[in-house]
Parts: structure tokens; C-alpha cells; sequence
């Protein structure tokens, strides 16, 4: 990524304080955290901690509970017991709006996006941001006209930093795959977050795709000095991108630590590898059944009907 993009991306970081000074970006801890649903353990006394700028990255196969995590850090769901805390508030007692204004924000497994342009989408990002009233801005006063232009040169800012810059007036129903999950993350970044949640950012992507989604992360990260946690079934990327890895296996934590001892540990390979052909698969669709996942050491088929040359191997 070009010095110009690094420093476009700087440009787009959280606003400082009155003081000058650069806001510190606060731990996530989760903390004995427990969902249940009519009977069924969904997460079970989980705990992990994401460091200050770390991307941190939740895997397991599927139905071990990540997507159960992300809905309780962002207030869609609810837990049953333990907390969530950030920026020294229980988000497990939060509303997703109050939760977003603390400064974290998500993408979704699947694409969410209207069907207007991505500059339209991008400010969507920034309506948490706006003073304005509806009134105000309704009557298009010169205070809501100013404000609206800033916010307008903001999100021009983080499309041009994701790539998008080239298509920001352009409809997303006219874009590639690939350029449609990148307009869900910058949507994402329009809100000025400290915790981005990235939940299987590169899903249905092909190999080139990915591996410029994986920079991009990295970039977001280095330029910006946020905290990411992500949820990927693409071990490949996990392991060169993350700084620390905490691996689910239906709904209780198995292993935390450095992708280097993650990829070493016999509960995680196990986890992997011992999968049958009687585990039911994903009643929602959302995720690869756990016997499509394979071992480690796999290479996933790509949407395409051709093989990805990220590989799956821990």
C-alpha cells in the first residue's frame, strides 16, 4: 500500500480529545462469557482478552460459537451470564446503537448494503456522527450543508484508502464481489470505530481477491492503530495476519494464544480432524458444514469450482 493511501488512512482515525491527544484505544475483555438458547449452550465460560491495535482472531469449526460471540460484543444478542466490557462498560447490559457510539463496529457474514450508491452506503457509516436535526437538515441550512460536505469528504477519504475511490458515485449493485464486501467494511470504518468486528471478510471471495483483502486488514490496522477482531475459516490468513487466535469448539475455548502455538496444539488439530459424518450441519447455512472443512492441512474449494491457493493448514 503507497505512503499516500498509509497517510489517507491516518486521516480517518478517531478524532482526539480536547486536549490534543490521541484517544487510547481500550482492551475488549471477555469474561466468563455464557449464551444459552432454550436449553442449548450456545458459548460456554469463555474468556479471552484483545489486546489495544491487536487483530485477534476467533476460529473453530463450525457451530462452535463465534457467530454467538460477535451478536454479544455487538448487542444483538444477549448473554446469560458473564460480560462483555470496552471502554469501561458492560456491553452485555448495551444496546447495538450504544455500543456503536462507543466506538465499535462490525460487517456481517453476508452482505448488507442498500441498493443506492457506495457513497450513500459510506454515509450511512457516518449518521452516529451527525449533529444535524432532521429538521436542520432537512431545510438543507447552512450548518447541516457544512456538515453534510465534511462527512461526505470523510467517507471519499476511506473509499479511496479501501480502493474504492474509482467507484464511490457508483451503484454497489454494480460492483464485483470482492468490491462489495469492501464497501461493507469501509461503511464500517465511516464510523470512526476502535473495534472493528470482521466476520468472515474474505467468504466467497477468489484467491486474488483475498489476498488483497488480507492487506488491506494489515493496513487498516497499521495505519489506523484500531483493534480487530475477526472471524475467518481461512486458516491461511489467519495465520499470517493475527497477533493472537482463540479457538471455539462447541461453544467452550479450547486455545488462546499466538497463531504459532495454535497451530501446534492437539486440541485445536483435533477439533479439526475430528469431525464425522454424522455432525449435523449448520441449520442457518451461514457457515461451511464441519465435515466440508477438512483437516488443517486442506485446501478449500473456491466458489468458482476451483481450489484456493490460500490453503486452510494451522
Amino acid at each position: 500500500m503507497s505512503r499516500d493511501a498509509v497517510g489517507t488512512a491516518r486521516a480517518s482515525a478517531p478524532e482526539p480529545d480536547p486536549q490534543g491527544l490521541p484517544q487510547p484505544v481500550p482492551v475488549l475483555t471477555v469474561d466468563a462469557l455464557t449464551v444459552r438458547f432454550s436449553g442449548l449452550v450456545a458459548l460456554d465460560n469463555v474468556s479471552f482478552t484483545v489486546a489495544p491495535g491487536a487483530i485477534h482472531a476467533l476460529i473453530g469449526p463450525n457451530g462452535a460459537g463465534k457467530s454467538t460471540c460477535f451478536n454479544v460484543v455487538s448487542g444483538v444478542y444477549r448473554a446469560t451470564a458473564g460480560s462483555v466490557r470496552y471502554a469501561d462498560q458492560d456491553l452485555t447490559r448495551l444496546s447495538p446503537h450504544r455500543i456503536a457510539r462507543l466506538g465499535v463496529a462490525r460487517t456481517f457474514q453476508n452482505i448488507v448494503l442498500t441498493n443506492g450508491s457506495v457513497a450513500e452506503n459510506l454515509m450511512l457509516g457516518r449518521h452516529s456522527l451527525t449533529r444535524a436535526g432532521f429538521a436542520t437538515t432537512a431545510l438543507r441550512l447552512p450548518a447541516a450543508v457544512r456538515e453534510q460536505r465534511r462527512h461526505r469528504e470523510r467517507a471519499a477519504e476511506i473509499a479511496d484508502f479501501l480502493g474504492l475511490g474509482p467507484v464511490f458515485d457508483q451503484p454497489v449493485g454494480s460492483l464485483a464481489y470482492g468490491d462489495r464486501k469492501r464497501v461493507e467494511m469501509a461503511r464500517a470504518l465511516c464510523m470512526e470505530p476502535q473495534l472493528l468486528l470482521l466476520d468472515e471478510p474474505v467468504a466467497g471471495m477468489h484467491p486474488t481477491e483475498r489476498a488483497a483483502m488480507a492487506e488491506t486488514i494489515a493496513s487498516v490496522r497499521d495505519a489506523l492503530g484500531i483493534s480487530i477482531l475477526i472471524v475467518e475459516h481461512d486458516m491461511g490468513l489467519i495465520m499470517r495476519i493475527a497477533d493472537a487466535v482463540t479457538v471455539l469448539d462447541f461453544g467452550r475455548l479450547i486455545a488462546d494464544g499466538p497463531p504459532e502455538s495454535i497451530q501446534r496444539d492437539p486440541a485445536v488439530i483435533n477439533a479439526y480432524l475430528g469431525r464425522t459424518d454424522e455432525d449435523p450441519p449448520d441449520p442457518a447455512g451461514t457457515e461451511p458444514a464441519r465435515t466440508g472443512e477438512g483437516p488443517p492441512a486442506a485446501t478449500a474449494a473456491a466458489p468458482d469450482g476451483g481450489a484456493h491457493d490460500e490453503g486452510t493448514h494451522l
